[in-house]
This record gives C-alpha cells, sequence and structure tokens, in this order.
C-alpha cells in the first residue's frame, strides 16, 4: 500500500481542522504544536519537508515559494474566507484518500 499522506496545518488556518481531521485517523500536526507560531513562510515549508509533511495553508505567498522551484512534499492551497472549516476538513480528507505522498512531491492542490 501507499504512503499516506501526513499534513503540516500552516498558522493561518484554524486548529480547529487538524482537531477534526483528527478525529478521523489523518496525521496532521499545526505549526501551533510545534511552536512555531510567526516563523517565515520558507521555514515551514522546509519544516514540512523535514518531517515529512504536505503544507495546507491559505497563504498563497507559499505559492509564489513552490512556483520558484523550491522542492517540497505538496502544498494544499485554499482561500480561507472561501472554505469553511467542514469544507477545510471534508476536501482535505478526500485529497487524503485518493493522493499518495508521491503523488504530492512537487505538487499543488487547490481547493
Amino acid at each position: 500500500m501507499a504512503a499516506a499522506i501526513r499534513l503540516y496545518l500552516d498558522e493561518n488556518l484554524t486548529p480547529v481542522i487538524a482537531d477534526q481531521l483528527r478525529l478521523r485517523g489523518i496525521d496532521v500536526v499545526t505549526v501551533r504544536d510545534l511552536s512555531a507560531l510567526g516563523d517565515s513562510d520558507a521555514n515551514h515549508l522546509r519544516r514540512a519537508v523535514e518531517l515529512g509533511r504536505v503544507l495546507i495553508t491559505a497563504d498563497a505567498d507559499l505559492l509564489v515559494i513552490a512556483s520558484e522551484g523550491v522542492e517540497h512534499l505538496g502544498i494544499i492551497y485554499g482561500k480561507q474566507n472561501r472554505h469553511s472549516i467542514g469544507d477545510w476538513v471534508t476536501r482535505l480528507e478526500l485529497i487524503c484518500a485518493v493522493y499518495t505522498a508521491g503523488d504530492m512531491v512537487n505538487h499543488v492542490e487547490y481547493l
């Protein structure tokens, strides 16, 4: 079986999303869990790679970093004001069910 996607929730999203994903058995860590609030976008992406995780964000700056060729294990992007917590949870759960960790390498998925 392919490796499951492990998630890294950026600080611009509510940790309630992570709580709900954990209830569904999805491996997710938040910036708050790591005591990394206020760190730079580049450091969050680097840390996500070091931890073997796909970065979840509503920060368009990370899309710019990815477009510059920075290697990553995947970015999932959505606009914070366009999606409810339920939307984030449902769509992230679906992404985790459909994609493998290998599928997500250097891939940007939009909600």
